[in-house]
C-alpha cells in the first residue's frame, strides 16, 4: 500500500496543471483501468485452469467472477478516493457510495456462498437414476431452502443499507425488527410475497410435492419441473408449461402420483361382447406383459368389472416403474389384446343383436305374395 500511495502522489504532481475534478476523475479512471483488465486476465486464467475439472469448480469460477470484480472495484475506488484531492462533502459521499457497494458484496457474497454449499450437498444425488426419490426429496428442500436464503439474505443486505443513511435509519430496524408503523404496511404490500415464502418453506419441510414428481392440477397431468421461492413449473405431457403459485399446493387438492415411489398401476378399459373368452384374455394379457420391456413384473390382472346390456366391462391392469412408462404399456395393452381380438375372436367384439318375432296370425311376407300369384 505504501508503494501505491507513492505511485498516487506521484501522478497528482503530473497532473497539478489540471482542475482538482479533472485530477479525481483521472485517478478514478487509471485505478479501474488498471483493475478491469487484472481481474480479466486472472478469471480466463481460472477457466482454463479449470476447463478439464468438473462442473462444481466450472461452475465455482464462473459464479465468484461478479463478487470478485466489484471487490476489485471497491478497492481501487477507496484507494482513488482516498488520494484524490477533493472536498470533505465530496469525501463523505465517495465514502457513502463505497459503504453501500462494500454491503451489497457482503450480500452477493453471502448468496454465492449458500448457492455453493447448496451444489456440493446435491452433488451425492442423481435425479436420473431410475429410483430417484431420495434424490427428488433432497433436490426439493434444497431448492426451496437455498431460495429462501437468498430472501432473507436480500432482505438483511437491504435493511443494512438503508441504515447506512441517517434519515432512514428507522426504516431499515423496522425491516430487520418487522416492529413500527412502516414495518406493518410494508408487511401488508408484501402479503402476497411472504404468504409465498412461508408456503415455499413449508413445501421444503412437509414435501407434498418434489422435483420431477407426476402430478395432476387443473385436469392437466404433468412433472414438477421448476420450484421457486414463488411459484412452481408443472412440465405438462404436451410440453406446455403450466405456472402455479407455491400457495396452491398447500390450500388446494391435487393428485401426486409419485409420492412415495415412482412405480404406478396403468388401467386399460375394454367393451366386448358376453360371448367374450375372458380366460383367453387373461392368458394374453399375461403374454403381453411378459413380452413388454415397459412392465415391471409385479402387477398383471384381467377382471370383469361391469356387466350392461349390450357388452362387458373388462379391466386390465399392470404396473410400471414410472409414469411415462405406465401410459406407454397401457397403450400397447390397448393395442395388442385389440388386435388378438380381431384376428382370433372377431365375435368377441362388440354386437348389436336383433331378433324378429312374428306375430301370431300374420303370415310371412313371402307366403302372401305366393298366395296372390296363385290366385
Amino acid at each position: 500500500m505504501p508503494a501505491v500511495n507513492t505511485l498516487m502522489n506521484d501522478a497528482l504532481r503530473w497532473l497539478s496543471w489540471v482542475p482538482w475534478w479533472a485530477q479525481s476523475l483521472i485517478l478514478i479512471a487509471g485505478c479501474c483501468a488498471v483493475v478491469l483488465p487484472l481481474h480479466r486476465f486472472a478469471s480466463r486464467a481460472l477457466q482454463r485452469a479449470v476447463a478439464n475439472r468438473t462442473l462444481f469448480w466450472r461452475s465455482l469460477v464462473a459464479r465468484t467472477h461478479g463478487p470478485t470484480r466489484l471487490a476489485l472495484l471497491i478497492v481501487a475506488l477507496s484507494t482513488a478516493s482516498a488520494t484524490a484531492p477533493v472536498s470533505w462533502e465530496v469525501r463523505i459521499a465517495v465514502n457513502q457510495i463505497l459503504l453501500l457497494a462494500f454491503v451489497a458484496l457482503v450480500g452477493w457474497a453471502c448468496a454465492v456462498a449458500l448457492h455453493i454449499a447448496t451444489v456440493i450437498y446435491l452433488r451425492r444425488f442423481k435425479l436420473d437414476a431410475e429410483d430417484n426419490l431420495l434424490a427428488r426429496k433432497h433436490f426439493t428442500q434444497m431448492r426451496l431452502l437455498e431460495r429462501a436464503g437468498i430472501t432473507l439474505v436480500a432482505l438483511v443486505t437491504v435493511s443494512i443499507a438503508l441504515m447506512t443513511f441517517e434519515p432512514v435509519r428507522q426504516y431499515g430496524v423496522s425491516l430487520l425488527a418487522s416492529a413500527g408503523a412502516a414495518g406493518l404496511i410494508l408487511g401488508l404490500a408484501m402479503q402476497p410475497v411472504l404468504s409465498n415464502l412461508v408456503a415455499g418453506i413449508q413445501i421444503a419441510i412437509t414435501q407434498p410435492i418434489r422435483i420431477e414428481d407426476a402430478v395432476i392440477v387443473e385436469n392437466e397431468w404433468g412433472w414438477v419441473e421448476e420450484i421457486t421461492s414463488t411459484y412452481v413449473v408443472v412440465r405438462l405431457w404436451d410440453w406446455r408449461r403450466l405456472v402455479l403459485p407455491l400457495t396452491y399446493f398447500i390450500q388446494k387438492p391435487f393428485q401426486n402420483w409419485t409420492r412415495e415411489g415412482a412405480s404406478l398401476i396403468g388401467s386399460v378399459f375394454l367393451y366386448v361382447d358376453h360371448t367374450a373368452p375372458v380366460d383367453a384374455m387373461r392368458r394374453k394379457l399375461g403374454e403381453i406383459a411378459a413380452k413388454s420391456a415397459l412392465w415391471d413384473r409385479n402387477v398383471v390382472n384381467l377382471q370383469v368389472s361391469d356387466a350392461k346390456e349390450t357388452v362387458i366391462e373388462v379391466r386390465m391392469l399392470v404396473s410400471a416403474r414410472n409414469a411415462p412408462q405406465a401410459w406407454d404399456l397401457r397403450c400397447e395393452v390397448r393395442e395388442k389384446m385389440i388386435t388378438f381380438l380381431q384376428t382370433e375372436h372377431p365375435g368377441a367384439l362388440p354386437r348389436h343383436r336383433s331378433e324378429w318375432i312374428q306375430p301370431d296370425g300374420v303370415l310371412p311376407a313371402a307366403d302372401r305374395l305366393g298366395r296372390r300369384q296363385a290366385a
